[in-house]
């Protein structure tokens, strides 16, 4: 049996503080979502002036790295590459950059979403996040 670290809260606490001063160090008004392994929400900051559908598309996008154990532009560009059919996958949504799975001994222990810039800023600040417990 293998043993796997796991997100604590200090942990999404370090993330979230990392993502969102990288954020706002470029003037950037995002949503931050940080969810565990199997998808699910453990922190949310929406900063200042950032869209409220964005409060929807970070999480969305945190599921999705975090169920597929990847990042999510590699299904945004699969989708654009006309792979269309990849659009009904079940109980996945967040399928545009920006999300980015947190990977520790290459085991994937939770994700993070962001949404609200540009697609490649948005995967920049998700990974300013979690450089913070990464290094």
């Amino acid at each position: 049996m293998k043993t796997k670290s796991v997100l604590e809260q200090e942990d999404v606490q370090k993330i979230i503080d990392a993502a969102a001063a990288h954020a706002s160090k470029n003037n950037w008004a995002v949503t931050i979502a940080v969810t565990d392994d199997g998808g699910h929400l453990l922190a949310l900051k929406r900063l200042d002036g950032a869209a409220p559908v964005s409060a929807h598309i970070a999480p969305a996008k945190a599921h999705a790295a975090a169920l597929g154990r990847r990042e999510t532009k590699g299904y945004e560009e699969m989708i654009n590459n006309g792979r269309y059919a990849f659009l009904s996958a079940p109980a996945i949504s967040g399928m545009l950059e920006g999300g980015v799975p947190v990977i520790v001994d290459g085991q994937t222990i939770g994700a993070v979403g962001v949404s609200g810039v540009q697609a490649s800023q948005d995967a920049e600040t998700a990974l300013a996040g979690i450089a913070a417990i990464t290094g």
